[in-house]
């Protein structure tokens, strides 16, 4: 997303620590699924929280919706049965910040809305 016309990357002070600076965060999502737009989502809720988060994306498995921090799965579509609340995925991102153990996350939201 660097370099996108209308974004500008801002340099932390020198001696200050961007929020989320060290936490490393894979999503592995099925894009023939449509979760590339949950996945941007996601991580546009994130890099505003945690401007200083490394957030890579992975293609993965038919209905996948994974997500790792720093190498330990935290969320699985494929046992929870939908997506994560962006409050639980924030949580988990303050955990590993402050070096805390975390925790999978069990909540999901359903992956889609009948009306």
């Amino acid at each position: 997303m660097n370099g996108e016309p209308g974004q500008t990357s801002v340099a932390p002070l020198p001696g200050k620590v961007e929020p989320g600076s060290g936490v490393r965060i894979v999503v592995e999502y099925c894009e023939p699924c449509g979760f590339e737009a949950t996945y941007l989502e996601l991580a546009s809720a994130v890099k505003e929280q945690y401007p200083g988060i490394e957030i890579e994306s992975r293609l993965g498995g038919t209905g996948a919706f994974e997500i790792e921090i720093n190498g330990q799965l935290v969320f699985s579509k494929l046992e929870n049965g939908g997506f994560p609340y962006e409050k639980d995925l924030i949580e988990a991102i303050r955990r590993a910040s402050n070096g805390e153990p975390l925790e999978k996350i069990t909540n999901s939201r359903p992956p889609c809305i009948i009306l």
